[in-house]
């Protein structure tokens, strides 16, 4: 579909459409590492003017998958399947404590929310719809983290959730895993509604972990599972 910059998206949802298309090819492959991102021959493949696309860089370049050169352009980052694997490792220890304190530190508002969100999983679960899934999944970390009630841990923990979300929600495109990832969040949840601080930072790691496994699925350059570290 044909989009211009009087697009009812505004300039600004064009950019982050345009984020995601490019991101979501670095993750599957079809851009590797080192390949040059020409403003010009993007905006043309994407049928928008290069205001978007310059955006998309920057917001590429803030989650370091895009590296930007002074006079050179902008390449694909020289991202490696250990770095993944660090990364992955380090935010699934950052969300789990995020949900052991929101285990306890939730109130009633916060676990209302929570529920919302995974009712809203759920039905996007059954209905097959990948992107409301997405949504549904990102609301429902999101308030799990902010339920720490710590600034400092919400900070550290969505810089680096923002830096591999692109391979968190390429997942998604294996529809089996959007079934196991809900299951998971039902552990989660209940495991937060009761208080338990031990199953929630277990299960939150665990997740996290599964996460980055179901990311070989559908992008089996970044690694197999034999690569990634044991929960």
């Amino acid at each position: 579909m044909n989009r211009a910059d009087s697009s009812p998206l505004g300039r600004g949802g064009l950019a982050d459409d345009v984020c995601r298309r490019i991101a979501d090819e670095i993750v599957l492959g079809q851009l590797t590492p080192g390949s040059r991102l020409d403003e010009i021959s993007l905006a043309t493949r994407f049928k928008v003017s290069r205001t978007p696309v310059r955006e998309a860089l920057k917001q590429l370049a803030i989650i370091r998958l895009v590296d930007t050169r002074r006079n050179r352009g902008s390449v694909v980052a020289a991202l490696t399947v250990d770095q993944l694997n660090h990364m992955f490792e380090a935010i699934g220890e950052l969300e789990a404590t995020c949900a052991r304190h929101a285990a306890l530190r939730m109130n009633a508002d916060d676990r209302a929310r929570m529920l919302e969100h995974h009712a809203e999983g759920r039905a996007a679960m059954q209905a097959a719809d990948v992107n409301r899934y997405e949504a549904a999944n990102l609301a429902l970390h999101s308030v799990i983290i902010q339920g720490s009630y710590n600034p400092v841990l919400i900070d550290m923990t969505t810089s680096l959730r923002d830096r591999v979300s692109s391979f968190r929600r390429t997942q998604f495109r294996n529809l089996e895993r959007m079934g196991e990832s809900f299951e998971e969040h039902s552990i989660i949840v209940e495991a937060i509604l009761a208080h338990d601080v031990i199953t929630t930072y277990r299960e939150m790691r665990s997740h996290l972990l599964s996460a980055r496994t179901a990311t070989t699925r559908v992008a089996p350059a970044w690694g197999s599972p034999s690569d990634i570290p044991n929960p």
